[in-house]
């Protein structure tokens, strides 16, 4: 059983098909009342239902996202039941180092449970007081010269529901989890949708609201975030300064599940991986964008194939952006990007 691409719907943030002829119809009070999402397989022009199921363990969940860490959250792994020590006497489901170098952590249950958000929260204590430990076990597993960036932690928890009084405890602590809710179906086809996002859960005023505007999401990530989008725009030109909130304002638009998340040296956009990564210069916007260039018919003059060229963020086509022109084409390859990866 194996992953293949996944598709991110405008109503639910993300969709693993195994089969490519399968539709799934959204309920937009699914949250509220936990109403079954259906999926239909398609034959020709019938459709057919497709009867949901659930995985025999919970380690059959855990060992098919492990297998697949790269093409679901675009994570490298580092281990399985790591051991966090006979004083803490617990066992960390999936360690991963995301593309942006940051400690993930990802935990399971097949059943609804508010253990996997207690458990979740005292293993992201326990790694914030434990860095060497990650770090060792990063080094076996990558190499000994892979870098890990402290600045973030990510704290996934995937089960089939979340109970509403879970959902706003974490909302009201603040607390730095993504919850994921999945459905699992005869036909092989796993659902995944983000129902919580910490950029979004930390602020009181969103009560969990999932459609924001492009201003509303950036101001949250301007509380939460270690490094501000401003720091990016500080020094620069105002024409860089307007083409970089340009794109700010496009990429938030494309998806109510879009993130943005400040690095040091430039600015991510993502769902549940990295799709473009905007480094801010003193005459134009550097892109990087989640996009094979051997798979595009043609490329804008201003386009560059990094796959083989070390470069700040994550993609391997890099678009540099000196004016209001070049970003009207490039909005288009980040919209095209947005849909390959899962848009």
């Amino acid at each position: 059983m194996e992953l293949t691409n996944h598709l991110v719907q405008k109503q639910t943030p993300l969709y693993l098909p195994f089969l490519a002829d399968c539709i799934n119809i959204s309920c937009a009070e699914k949250r509220d009342k936990d109403i079954t999402m259906p999926l239909f397989q398609r034959t020709k022009s019938d459709l057919k239902t497709v009867e949901q199921t659930n995985f025999d363990t919970e380690r059959a969940l855990q060992q098919l996202i492990e297998r697949n860490l790269e093409t679901v959250f675009n994570c490298r792994f580092v281990a399985s039941e790591f051991v966090t020590g006979a004083l803490h006497g617990g066992r960390i489901d999936t360690l991963a180092l995301s593309e942006d170098n940051n400690p993930v952590i990802i935990e399971y249950k097949k059943v609804e449970s508010s253990e996997l958000i207690n458990q979740s929260l005292f293993y992201l204590a326990w790694i914030q007081d434990h860095r060497g430990d990650f770090e060792i076990a990063a080094q076996k597993a990558l190499g000994p010269d892979i870098e890990i960036d402290w600045n973030d932690i990510r704290v996934i928890c995937i089960a089939p529901n979340f109970r509403k009084y879970d959902l706003h405890a974490v909302q009201v602590m603040g607390a730095n989890l993504e919850l994921w809710s999945y459905r699992f179906y005869k036909n092989d086809s796993l659902y995944l949708e983000e129902i919580f996002q910490k950029s979004v859960g930390t602020s009181s005023t969103t009560s969990g609201d999932s459609r924001l505007t492009a201003g509303q999401k950036a101001a949250i990530t301007r509380k939460t975030s270690t490094y501000k989008f401003e720091e990016h725009l500080n020094g620069r030109p105002e024409t860089i300064q307007q083409m970089a909130v340009a794109l700010q304002e496009f990429m938030l638009g494309l998806d109510p599940s879009m993130e943005e998340s400040p690095k040091k040296l430039y600015v991510a956009y993502k769902i549940s991986q990295n799709i473009v990564c905007m480094e801010v210069q003193q005459k134009r916007l550097l892109l990087y964008l989640k996009l094979d260039p051997s798979t595009l018919d043609t490329l804008p003059k201003f386009a560059r194939d990094v796959r083989k060229i070390g470069h700040f963020g994550t993609g391997d086509l890099e678009l540099s952006v000196n004016n209001e022109t070049d970003l009207d084409v490039a909005k288009k390859y980040c919209e095209l990007a947005y849909q390959r990866v899962g848009g």
